[in-house]
Formats: structure tokens, C-alpha cells, sequence
């Protein structure tokens, strides 16, 4: 099975092209704002690359979160888009699954992290297995102090990976059996991969199906229950 892979939760920005077991071309590009611009020219290029159009994908798979709210609307949406023109399957894949997924080398419990500003931290314990990782607790929202418990708590040795800039220099010290490991940022290689094994498993999801994994509230919000107090609501005309 033909798969496009994008992944835009994270500043960092990637497009795979993939059959089966084999990754065929990638684009990648670190930018906090420029996933919009990225995306369409990268695929474009992964297309060249291996001599494909779009007719030619059987399914597309995208990173849904959690992240950052622009980069996953951008991400998804085009997944969306791609998807329903050509009447194919998409796979969602979650950020933290795909960071752990390329870290599980050992018999660490993993530890991914995905900054979500203001000084907080999405992660999810994920346990080493044959063949990829399985969940080992409940994906969450944390303040940095909040994951040093977490990690402080945790009875066994530990492998904190993803954007551990996020969480501060020095983070680690005084945690005990703990130590830092990569990837930073989840990738579309990695997405393809994951979504090449669910294919085989029938796991697939319609377009509508699919949605962002925000697991928190938007930094800008519209105040609505202001407006209602001050007479002023959309569409409505004040004097």
C-alpha cells in the first residue's frame, strides 16, 4: 500500500512517502511558523522524487497531536483534504506515540514529551515491546514541576525523550534512574511506519472521523460570556 505521511504538531515539519516496509522519499523542515508554506511544495517534491501523483496513494497518514494548535489544524486539514479528493483512508497517529515508537531501544519505560507552552509539557508513559511500544498510563498536560513528579515518583529506570528543551537545563538532575534520549520531534518516517503496521490490522479511520488532539483550551479565546453581559454578540449591531 502506497502512504503519504505528514506530521506538523511540532516546529518540526514532515512529509513521507512510503510502500509497505520501505520509506521511498522525506522532507523535513524545523520552523515554529512555517508549516503552511512547507507542507503543499514538500509533498510536491516527495511526489518527483519517487515518479507518484496523488491518484497513485492508497491512504494518508497524519500526526494529530497533542501539539500546538496551528501546526496540527495545518497538518490535519491537509490530510483531510488529500484524503477525501481522492476518496482514501486516513491513519491517525498520535505525537507521543510516534516519540516513543523510535526511542523504544531498551527496557526503559519511555517518557515522551511535546511542548504545549506556557510552561507545561503533553506526555504519556509508553512501555518497550517487540515490535513498537504499548501505553503504560494516560496521556496528560503538565506543568514542568508536575512531570519532575511524575518522573521523581516512578519506580523504574526512565527515558525521557522529545522536546526535553521545553522542560528546562538541568531538568534531570536529582531525578533518579532517569536519563534524557531522542528524537525531539516526531517525524513523518515514523508516522508511516506506525501507519504501515495498522494498515495491515485494518485499523483506518474515515475523514470525518478524524480529529486534532489539542488535550487543553486555546491560549486566544473568545470571551463570549463577556460579549452576553455587554449586549454585543455576533451579527448583532451596537450603538
Amino acid at each position: 500500500m502506497k502512504i503519504l505521511a505528514i506530521d506538523t504538531a511540532t516546529p518540526a515539519s514532515s512529509v513521507a512517502v512510503g510502500e509497505g516496509d520501505n520509506l521511498l522519499a522525506m522532507n523535513l523542515r524545523v520552523d515554529r511558523t512555517g508549516h503552511l508554506s512547507f507542507l503543499t511544495p514538500a509533498i510536491d517534491m516527495c511526489f518527483d522524487q519517487v515518479g507518484w501523483t496523488p491518484r497513485d496513494i492508497d491512504a494518508v497518514a497524519v500526526d494529530v497531536g497533542p501539539g500546538p494548535y496551528t501546526g496540527l489544524r495545518i497538518g490535519i486539514a491537509a490530510a483531510q483534504a488529500v484524503a477525501a479528493s481522492l476518496g482514501v483512508p486516513i491513519i491517525p497517529v498520535g505525537s507521543l506515540t510516534a516519540l516513543a515508537w523510535r526511542a523504544a531501544t531498551g527496557r526503559r519505560r519511555i517518557w515522551p514529551v511535546v511542548d504545549m507552552r506556557r510552561n507545561q509539557v503533553a506526555t504519556q508513559a509508553f512501555m518497550p515491546v517487540p515490535g513498537g511500544v504499548v501505553t503504560d498510563g494516560p496521556a496528560q498536560v503538565v506543568s514542568v514541576s508536575e512531570f519532575q513528579a511524575l518522573l521523581s515518583s516512578d519506580g523504574i529506570e526512565t527515558l525521557v525523550v522529545g522536546d526535553v528543551a521545553a522542560v528546562g537545563d538541568g531538568f534531570l538532575r536529582g531525578v533518579q534512574r532517569a536519563k534524557q534520549g531522542r528524537p525531539r520531534y516526531p517525524t513523518a518516517d515514523v508516522i508511516l511506519e506506525i501507519a504501515n503496521l495498522r494498515v495491515q490490522s485494518g485499523e483506518y479511520s474515515s475523514v470525518d472521523e478524524v480529529r486534532p488532539r489539542y488535550m487543553r483550551e486555546p491560549d486566544a479565546v473568545i470571551r463570549w460570556a463577556e460579549f452576553r453581559e455587554e449586549g454585543i454578540w455576533p451579527g448583532s449591531e451596537t450603538q
